[in-house]
């Protein structure tokens, strides 16, 4: 393996040696050479500042993941700034580094993690934070943002659950809230300027607080009232930062290319941000918002340029809802030129419902027919008009009917179980749903070979900020097991269906930190001590280890995701301005309970509050 640091010393040579020798011993030491094409290498004594840019899990996970490719490559664009990816170590190589007193360090010269200036985490499940803990521990930098020295890194965290910053207050120095295409290059700025300057800690946290979208813990205290809810919450509101010009925001022209297979192993081109859909249990339909799209010649450049220099045979278009975007014949045609021509498959992922049409069939006849995957939600239309699916059950079988009459035959459904107002009638609903599939299937022209393979899946509703259900209680473990059981002893009789759920008491924790508060800090710790990690993992999780931490910490978890809580209740993250207001998300609350319906932003403007940015969709609404 290549030694990639500059002017390494002998200390800095045995290690290496050392490491390089211990993956002779692991699983997949593919995950930890580097290497890989289009990365990059520079040496550190040549930049003003250094950013380790941490993914709280596995390499092949973390490689999937869009912001981290967008946030690597504007860092490294800058000549003052180096930039180098951190994935967590898989247990196996964790256990050698431990017994061997081996450092985290990054992938492309193999620095150690604790001798960058700035150490960044993506918070995208709740179920990774003990992860984090447990990297910072690797790394040998004091977990607690309290305990850290002028000469420990400062660390940072953005992400989806970065808009509820509390739980990971107490390990976090500070939070980018919302996009951070901009504001990561006003934090570089400032960091380099304190460096100069020779600033404390303190006094540069001061500084990056002055910035729109930056948040910081440590400035804050929060109190409590008698029965647990809060008295007084953090004081100034934090405006998120979105990116107004989308379409001219900076984009990779290149994608790191692996050595091994990863989760999305493929080219993407992000064709929006943001969704004008309004489900209402959907944390990222509103965070995201509003709707701003990028122009079909913008898309087709991003794609030439990435295929050209990645060499990769697959290109998927990413967002919420991919056949909403508003040229999406014109997108498609430009692209299907260049896929035919280089022999590249073209994804269509995140299709909706009720607009899956024979015209958009006649652009998949020429995309390998790897499966569909649609997401019902919900079984009845008294539940998909709760939450705000607004799609029929005649759209679903019109759909399907569709897609089997042109040979598809592998089709994947989601559905969430313990929605606000399910009851037993709403589960059955989905066996329903499931069945009536299979009639259309058998009642069709055309029969397959291998017959319809049917993928039912289903997760359990977890309550997220900043939606209309952020008041909701979430279904006991109880409960929740009752209802997948139950469902499972009805399509789990068809040989034609491959019935998944996910696990009850996973579910269960990540309710209680998705709507944490601080005190979950010290909770999140004990769950570090006792071994917690991989979370996200079965053959990790460890919900015993979980209950012991809440325990110790005098901590009930029921407070957190099985109460209903008040309309004016202070909420943790209450101080989060993400331009939806509260008023608004009330309102969708009330409507749910009465079974009413929001039309779609495309359709007519709600109100919402996000129309104060003038961007995207609110925009073109104003002209109309």
């Amino acid at each position: 393996m290549l030694l990639y640091q500059y002017n390494i010393n002998s200390a800095e040579r045995t290690y290496m040696s050392t490491y390089n020798q211990l993956l002779r011993e692991v699983e997949k030491p593919v995950r930890y050479t580097g290497g890989e094409l289009n990365s990059i290498i520079k040496n550190h004594d040549e930049v003003k500042a250094s950013f380790a840019f941490c993914f709280p899990d596995v390499y092949e996970i973390g490689m999937s993941h869009l912001g981290m490719k967008i946030l690597y490559h504007i860092l490294n664009l800058r000549d003052d700034t180096v930039c180098e990816r951190v994935f967590s170590p898989w247990v196996d190589l964790e256990d050698k580094m431990r017994e061997n007193n081996l450092l985290l360090t990054s992938l492309e010269t193999r620095k150690q993690v604790k001798d960058f200036d700035i150490v960044g985490f993506t918070l995208q499940y709740e179920m990774s934070f003990t992860n984090i803990l447990n990297m910072l521990d690797l790394s040998n930098i004091p977990i607690f943002a309290s305990d850290r020295l002028e000469s420990d890194p400062i660390i940072c965290a953005g992400g989806p659950c970065a808009m509820n910053p509390e739980p990971m207050a107490d390990f976090i120095d500070f939070y980018m809230i919302g996009e951070g295409e901009e504001v990561i290059n006003e934090v570089m700025d400032i960091i380099i300027l304190a460096k100069e300057k020779n600033d404390s800690r303190k006094q540069t946290l001061l500084s990056l607080s002055k910035l729109v979208g930056v948040y910081v813990p440590s400035l804050y205290n929060i109190t409590y009232n008698e029965d647990g809810t809060i008295k007084e919450g953090v004081t100034n509101s934090i405006e998120k930062r979105i990116i107004k010009n989308f379409d001219k925001v900076v984009y990779p022209d290149k994608f790191i290319v692996p050595y091994m297979n990863i989760v999305h192993d493929r080219v993407m081109v992000e064709l929006f941000r943001g969704c004008s859909r309004g489900c209402r249990f959907c944390q990222a339909g509103y965070i995201y918002r509003p709707v701003r799209e990028k122009t079909p010649e913008t898309l087709i450049k991003q794609s030439i340029d990435l295929l050209d220099s990645s060499g990769y045979e697959e290109l998927s278009l990413a967002s919420l809802s991919t056949s909403d975007y508003s040229q999406f014949e014109k997108l498609t045609n430009g692209l299907l030129e260049i896929t035919a021509k280089q022999q590249v498959n073209l994804s269509l992922p995140s299709l909706r419902i009720d607009n899956f049409t024979m015209g958009l069939l006649e652009k998949a006849k020429t995309i390998r027919k790897s499966g569909l995957t649609f997401a019902p939600e919900a079984g009845t239309q008294r539940l998909r008009d709760v939450i705000n699916k607004n799609i029929t059950e005649e759209d679903i079988l019109q759909s399907s009917e569709l897609a089997v009459k042109n040979g598809w035959t592998r089709i994947k459904l989601y559905f969430m179980l313990g929605l606000p107002t399910e009851t037993m009638e709403d589960v059955k609903g989905i066996a329903d749903v499931v069945f009536e599939i299979l009639k259309v299937y058998k009642e069709s022209d055309y029969q397959g070979k291998k017959g319809l393979a049917l993928t039912v899946s289903t997760a359990f509703f977890v309550p997220k900020a900043f939606t209309p259900f952020q008041w909701e209680p979430q279904d006991n473990i109880k409960l929740m097991t009752e209802k997948f059981t139950y469902l499972n002893n009805i399509i789990g009789q068809s040989r034609k269906v491959k019935y998944n759920w996910h696990e009850p008491k996973v579910s269960s924790i990540e309710g209680v930190i998705a709507r944490g508060d601080r005190r979950l800090g010290q909770v999140i710790y004990e769950a570090f001590k006792n071994g917690c990690k991989f979370d996200s993992w079965g053959q990790f999780f460890d919900y015993d280890k979980w209950i012991k931490a809440f325990r110790t910490c005098d901590v009930n978890p029921d407070f957190y995701n099985l109460r209903i809580r008040e309309d004016e209740e202070i909420l943790p993250w209450d101080f989060i301005d993400i331009g939806v207001t509260k008023k608004h998300l009330l309102i969708e609350k009330k409507k749910a309970y009465k079974g009413q319906t929001t039309e779609n932003c495309m359709e007519k403007c709600t109100y919402c509050g996000i129309q104060k940015y003038q961007e995207g969709i609110c925009l073109e609404h104003n002209k109309n």
